[in-house]
């Protein structure tokens, strides 16, 4: 990496826990943390550490209505009421305790990235716990309860950014982000995901490019299932850099979800860390390239 690197590591948000029997487990991401920590990355030079605090309501609702806002922190202090028109109920969106006080504090990590990029304080950073990517304004979806990369995003617009590009590798479309800024020229999204033929959430197809004052800022690139590294790539290649390039965001955004490894159980995309190494390069020097440098980073699904 070249320039200071910001890893927040926001252990408190172990608490974003659906349940025992659920596939999104915070074990994976402290996990994560532990081999950031025993590969020696968290002191390698240039790089700090930054801790994380609960994103406010009023940063919340940069993004989420507030009467969603109001109905999650009701239903994870089990509070009765009927929560399902908000997306929660059996299946991918259970409640669980605590569920405001646990996104809150996965979207302040992300938020914190983009401050200390906004700041100078560092040109990347990453939060590994973030990249809950299918939340939208008013309901959760797809184990997100809040769109920390949204808000992000937001954050980010309101505080002197003009231009944002947000790239999501997730096996998953990145329908969140997609919806909240559809008709928003200033953000650029680009989702490479299995089709939505064949995966939740059904969506992000070749003509679905943005609202009428946005057109063309809204770029998916649906593939079929059992695609593995060198189509996924060729993918990426033909489609990501030239498109990042243009737009000439002043902040790259992205989604490093991993659940296209072809050992994943919820998908059928078939990548191999070889994938990973070379987007993961690519991304950063596009960052350099066409950004100023400034890559706020987060995780998602695998």
């Amino acid at each position: 990496m070249s320039g200071d690197v910001s890893l927040v590591v926001c252990r408190e948000a172990r608490i974003y826990d659906h349940g025992p029997q659920h596939p999104l487990r915070p074990e994976r991401v402290l996990l994560t943390w532990e081999l950031i920590e025993a590969l020696e990355l968290d002191r390698a030079p240039h790089v700090s550490v930054r801790g994380c605090e609960p994103a406010s309501d009023e940063e919340l609702e940069l993004v989420h209505t507030p009467e969603y806002v109001e109905a999650t922190k009701r239903a994870g202090n089990g509070e009765p009421g009927s929560y399902r028109a908000f997306g929660f109920g059996p299946g991918d969106n259970p409640v669980f305790p605590r569920m405001h006080e646990a996104a809150a504090l996965v979207a302040g990590a992300s938020l914190s990235g983009a401050q200390a990029i906004a700041s100078g304080e560092a040109l990347h950073a990453f939060n590994a716990a973030g990249g809950l990517h299918h939340a939208m304004p008013s309901r959760a979806s797809g184990f997100c309860v809040y769109d920390d990369p949204a808000i992000a995003i937001a954050w980010l617009l309101g505080n002197g950014f003009e231009r944002i590009a947000y790239v999501d590798v997730d096996v998953h479309h990145g329908d969140g982000p997609q919806a909240i800024f559809w008709s928003d020229p200033r953000v650029l999204t680009i989702s490479l995901h299995e089709t939505g033929e064949f995966l939740f959430p059904g969506t992000g197809f070749g003509d679905e490019r943005g609202g009428a004052e946005a057109v063309g800022t809204k770029v998916n690139v649906p593939l079929a299932p059992g695609t593995s590294d060198d189509g996924w790539l060729r993918a990426f290649s033909a489609v990501v850099p030239p498109l990042v390039r243009a737009f000439r965001p002043e902040v790259l955004v992205s989604q490093l979800g991993c659940d296209t490894h072809v050992s994943d159980p919820l998908a059928h995309l078939r990548l191999t860390t070889r994938a990973y190494r070379e987007v993961g390069s690519t991304l950063h020097a596009l960052a350099h390239e066409a950004a100023d440098g400034r890559w706020l980073a987060t995780g998602g699904g695998g």
